[in-house]
């Protein structure tokens, strides 16, 4: 297989990295904590040792940082490193970025956004934050609930927690803000529904899909889309509510899952075509079907707190029949199976947890691969186009642990090409699969950075932002501690050779707002940079036509629109105006996620969550926009 490369990556900035020696690598460690003002680490003391024989000690996964880390990549000499999985001779020193930032402590602090954002409530102001949510301070709050341990001794921890009947940590945070009411798509003054709107109340085809007397079309400006359909909770959800896991279409079907059930609309009017029903929580799911439209989610194997993600099930998203159904096969004692993350790429779903992976054709459930032997093993992988996997390998200090990017054959698990970073470096998110864009993390300088690799996985570039820009991503807000969602990422978008990325909300004047900036990924320098329209937000969706596409977020008093960039940059062109009437139901979503298919605007809730059942019922689930 091909190596990590040798080649001298272009510089500025920071400095893109040379390639590391081929160094054991260790176990995933925490992510850091909020960042704050910037200061550059020292270099570490000396060189990695290498790591003696031993037991595996493979760290768990994580999710992305609470906060964003210092942004910064340490520079090295650089050897080309030797065959996968061996060690290579050569000591390096590291050095950070000149814009590392330290991260303040304790952990276990409120938990902001990811990459250093304010949690948005949906896009309406003000936040709220859902009942029975963790509260500040506490293990769900984001702050790095077991940072900075072993994988071996929290496995060994957790199989007591676990064996104790303490049951699946999972712990979901939304935003932090101190507004106890949930705004709601209901409302006296609601005139009418249209009547094309969907009839979804009670799963079954026979309700109008929203409060009788509300037409969310009234009053509508030239210009402006309609609502096709929006639809509501009809689901009788658990004290502390359900995750929302999708949305996936396939033809004209748009499904998501809650709870226990997987459901499938018309993406033209919201009618509801079919709806599974599980025996059990719905515990894991990739990010994209196959392209024929099926899609493998994971089961919980029973209903009491001790249950595992451990069920495999495929569902024909255009049909709703259920497929083959097995349990993941268990690599042994230490094959923790309580959380895990799946990925579909062609006929293949893989799936990782600490130190562990599988994988089975999606079509017959034929288990293709497990765990491979040697020193490497993955665990979290990303899907599409290319099946991806971050891998950890063992060291001897797990201050310093060693990751490889693989791009893997999904037929038969082998490796096509291996990127090592340098020690100390994670796998924390693929932002892109073609071209491919990585995060990668380090615990303990607290810095991130986002590095472009080619097609044979070499270093093509590492993003050098200005000094005052923070990148933000929306990564989703669910922790797990075995089983990490490797893909999945929203609010970046790419081309062949530029990265988009929004940057953080500044909210210094009299409402946020923000900027695009697009990276050329030969360089990793900006190539241009668009404000937001004032006192807005942009938000990259994905590349429409050869622009970028973007959601420009609602304020209180105006609608969002999907708008589009050149990309050569600009000023931005409005694709599809939200009308004003929906405004209020547009800013009341929980936490959303915003999709743009076929013509139409997708909003989409990733939580439902309610203080009471009546109030459950009123949530708005998803809001669909057209011209």
């Amino acid at each position: 297989m091909s190596q990590p490369p040798s080649q001298q990556p272009p510089q500025g900035g920071f400095g893109a990295p040379q390639e590391p020696p081929n160094r054991a690598p260790q176990p995933p460690q925490g992510r850091p904590n909020p960042a704050e003002a910037p200061q550059t680490p020292p270099p570490p003391a000396g060189p990695p040792q290498t790591p003696p024989p031993g037991a595996p000690a493979y760290g768990y996964p994580q999710q992305p940082p609470a906060q964003q880390p210092g942004y910064g990549y340490p520079q090295q000499p650089g050897q080309a490193p030797g065959p996968y999985g061996q060690q290579a001779p050569g000591p390096y020193g590291q050095q950070p970025g000149p814009y590392g930032q330290q991260a303040p402590g304790p952990y276990g602090q409120q938990a902001p956004g990811p990459y250093g954002q304010q949690p948005q409530t949906g896009y309406g102001y003000p936040q709220q934050q859902y009942p029975g949510a963790p509260a500040p301070g506490g293990p769900g709050s984001g702050g790095g609930f077991l940072k900075g341990k072993t994988g071996i001794v929290i496995a060994a921890a957790l199989a007591v927690v676990l064996a104790a009947g303490l049951g699946t940590w999972f712990l979901v945070s939304d935003s932090g803000d101190d507004d106890p009411k949930k705004p709601v798509a209901t409302g006296s003054n609601d005139p009418k529904a249209p009547s094309e709107s969907p009839t979804v109340d009670e799963g079954d085809g026979s309700g109008d899909g929203r409060e009788a007397g509300d037409d969310l079309n009234a009053g509508r400006k030239p210009g402006e889309a309609k609502v096709a359909w929006l639809q509501k909770n009809d689901i009788d959800l658990p004290r502390n509510g359900s995750a929302v896991q999708g949305p996936w279409f396939a033809g004209d079907v748009v499904a998501k899952a809650v709870y226990r059930s997987v459901s499938g609309y018309s993406v033209a009017d919201g009618k509801q075509k079919w709806k599974l029903e599980l025996p059990a929580d719905v515990c894991a799911t990739p990010n994209s079907p196959t392209p024929d439209g099926k899609i493998v989610i994971g089961v919980k194997n029973g209903t009491t707190d001790r249950a595992n993600c451990s069920v495999l099930q495929m569902v024909d998203l255009n049909t709703g029949k259920a497929g083959w159904k097995k349990e993941i096969k268990k690599n042994g004692t230490w094959d923790f199976l309580s959380d895990i993350g799946l990925a579909i790429s062609g006929d293949t779903v893989a799936v990782g947890r600490t130190g562990n992976s599988n994988a089975y054709r999606v079509s017959d459930g034929k288990e293709l691969f497990g765990t491979p032997e040697g020193n490497c093993k993955p665990f979290a992988f990303s899907g599409g186009e290319k099946l991806i996997a971050a891998v950890s390998c063992r060291t001897d200090d797990v201050k310093n642990p060693q990751n490889q990017v693989q791009e893997l054959n999904p037929a038969t698990g082998k490796p096509r090409w291996t990127y090592q970073p340098p020690r100390g470096w994670e796998v924390s998110k693929v932002y892109s699969t073609t071209p491919l864009v990585v995060r990668l993390e380090h615990e303990e300088k607290k810095q991130y950075t986002i590095v472009a690799l080619t097609e044979s996985g070499k270093l093509r570039s590492q993003l050098t932002p200005g000094k005052s820009d923070k990148l933000t991503a929306d990564c989703g807000n669910s922790f797990a501690i075995f089983g990490e969602k490797l893909e999945g990422c929203s609010g970046v978008a790419a081309d062949a050779n530029t990265f988009y990325i929004a940057t953080e909300d500044d909210s210094s004047g009299t409402a946020r707002t923000n900027k695009v900036i697009a990276f050329n990924l030969n360089t990793g320098k900006p190539k241009w940079e668009a404000p937001a329209p004032a006192e807005r937000v942009l938000k990259p969706l994905g590349m429409e036509g050869g622009d970028v596409l973007l959601y420009m977020r609602p304020k209180y008093d105006t609608a969002g629109a999907i708008v589009t960039l050149p990309p050569t940059g600009g000023t931005p062109k409005t694709l599809l105006q939200h009308p004003s009437g929906a405004g209020r139901v547009e800013n009341g979503f929980f936490s959303s996620k915003v999709l743009y298919q076929g013509g139409r605007s997708f909003i989409f809730s990733q939580r439902v969550s309610a203080s009471n059942d009546k109030e459950e019922l009123e949530q708005t689930t998803m809001l669909v926009f057209e011209k």
